[in-house]
């Protein structure tokens, strides 16, 4: 497939590398693969393309035998090849964490210069469609070639496969797509059909789809740059750094260490994402407007609701703590009662307890056995199963104090019940636990509870829920 090495200049435009001369290439800097009109290389009229077309000159990320010299003008190629040795011997020796420590305060234009300044061609954004459309917008603007991946599951949304044509004629870019392996995939559905992820998670359609695809594209890399956000997701990406060596996938050279992974957006709010992306009239994802948040494929991303979290939207029928496709599983942490929770060092107490108001009940496991246990009770209860640690237990954590304020003195008790942990398989087995949060109703006059059905978790949409079934 072929690759374009973008001049991020207002004409986007396109420098065919087969038309270098050698004799035009003077190499001012050490520099991997970047060859950046400023101070890098006096390229002469002749040889800038101005017409849009893109380069096919260099290989693209699926190529089994990859080789340093794919990604140089075979006429330069002695030339650059100690430029890159002295670079790579720099980033071995580089310790990451500093770095990351210096640019922890530095803006994601900085933090994408200097990813695209050290590694060159040897680096690659993965764009999966939605606001990370920045990061393109960030390469563009530092002047530097830059590439760009996605991973195409074969089960993404009409509007998203419109974003990436729109995309590439904007940039003048070509989009390197990566695609399962159609026989894992044709095994994957024969044996268990369509919708499988509904049944028994989403890991495995994830491994097939994304995870081993991007395993392949990674391996001809040394590293990569994502849209991963500290506020994506508090309960596995709340301690991304902007730089890192990645704890998961292999590059280039092979063995733990060889991949370098930069999230130039780490330290950036959401809405500050937005503002940019309006500003610079950057293209983004028609479903945006729609409600959807986090994209992913179709049947696993739906729009989320005011209150609720980004990343609700995305696996809605698993717990908050599988909330990742397996490609930033490296956030994921264990912690010394199993549950994989990033946030948390240590055990799952260490966490701040939610729910605090003084009108809401904390509930003991002896406690909600009795509840269950009462036929005839004085007063309705509304109970929420939840775990501290969980991001979406936490984003309704201001309505449902509230609830519990509002009801004070009105009959109805509102109570919570941790449910994570040691609790987890009794709130499974007897209590209809599904994924957190879990709200539960107790009729005054009857002993079964009533699940609550929707994720509108609003102060008004649980109090007309409540009036209906007290």
């Amino acid at each position: 497939m072929a690759l374009a090495i973008n001049v991020s200049s207002s004409s986007s435009s396109a420098i065919s590398t087969s038309s270098f001369p050698s004799s035009e290439l003077k190499v001012s800097a050490p520099r991997i693969g970047s060859l950046r009109l400023s101070d890098r290389v006096n390229v002469s009229t002749a040889s800038l393309s101005l017409s849009g077309k893109r380069s096919s000159s260099v290989k693209p990320l699926n190529v089994q035998s990859f080789t340093k010299e794919s990604f140089v003008p075979s006429q330069a190629a002695s030339v650059v090849a100690s430029e890159v040795t002295e670079k790579l011997d720099v980033v071995e020796v580089e310790d990451l964490e500093e770095l990351a420590k210096s640019l922890e305060t530095a803006s994601p234009l900085e933090i994408m210069d200097k990813a695209l300044e050290k590694f060159g061609n040897d680096i690659a954004i993965a764009f999966s469609g939605a606001e990370d459309v920045a990061l393109i917008e960030y390469a563009h603007l530092t002047g530097r070639p830059f590439r760009v991946f996605s991973l195409d599951t074969g089960r993404l949304n009409p509007e998203t496969y419109r974003l990436f044509d729109t995309v590439e004629k904007h940039y003048g870019i070509r989009i390197e797509y990566m695609f399962p392996d159609a026989v894992e995939v044709q095994a994957l559905v024969r044996n268990k059909g369509l919708f499988s992820f509904y049944e028994d998670g989403h890991q495995e359609c994830c491994r097939i789809r994304k995870v081993r695809p991007l395993r392949r594209a990674l391996k001809g890399l040394r590293a990569w740059i994502t849209g991963q956000r500290k506020d994506q997701s508090p309960g596995t990406r709340s301690e991304i750094p902007v730089v890192q060596v990645d704890p998961v996938f292999e590059g280039l050279d092979g063995g733990a260490g060889s991949l370098v992974k930069w999230n130039p957006v780490a330290n950036v709010e959401g809405n500050d994402v937005w503002n940019f992306l309006r500003t610079m009239d950057v293209p983004v994802n028609t479903l945006h407007a729609a409600g959807y948040v986090s994209i992913g494929c179709e049947p696993c991303t739906r729009a989320v609701l005011p209150g609720q979290h980004e990343r609700e939207g995305r696996w809605w029928w698993e717990d908050a703590k599988a909330k990742e496709c397996g490609l930033h599983k490296g956030n994921i942490k264990e912690n010394s009662n199993g549950n994989a929770n990033a946030n948390v060092n240590g055990t799952s107490s260490t966490v701040a307890d939610i729910f605090k108001s003084e009108n809401v009940v904390s509930l003991s496991r002896q406690g909600i056995e009795n509840l269950m246990k009462l036929e005839n009770r004085k007063e309705a209860w509304i109970v929420v199963l939840y775990a501290p640690w969980c991001p979406f237990c936490q984003a309704m954590e201001g309505s449902f104090d509230e609830l519990a304020d509002k009801l004070g003195g009105s009959g109805v008790k509102v109570a919570k019940f941790r449910a994570d942990g040691d609790q987890k398989e009794f709130a499974k087995r007897e209590l209809q636990l599904g994924s957190f949060p879990t709200i539960l109703v107790f009729p005054k006059n009857s002993s079964r509870p009533i699940k609550y059905p929707s994720e509108k978790r609003d102060v008004d949409s649980l109090t007309s829920f409540l009036n209906l079934v007290r």
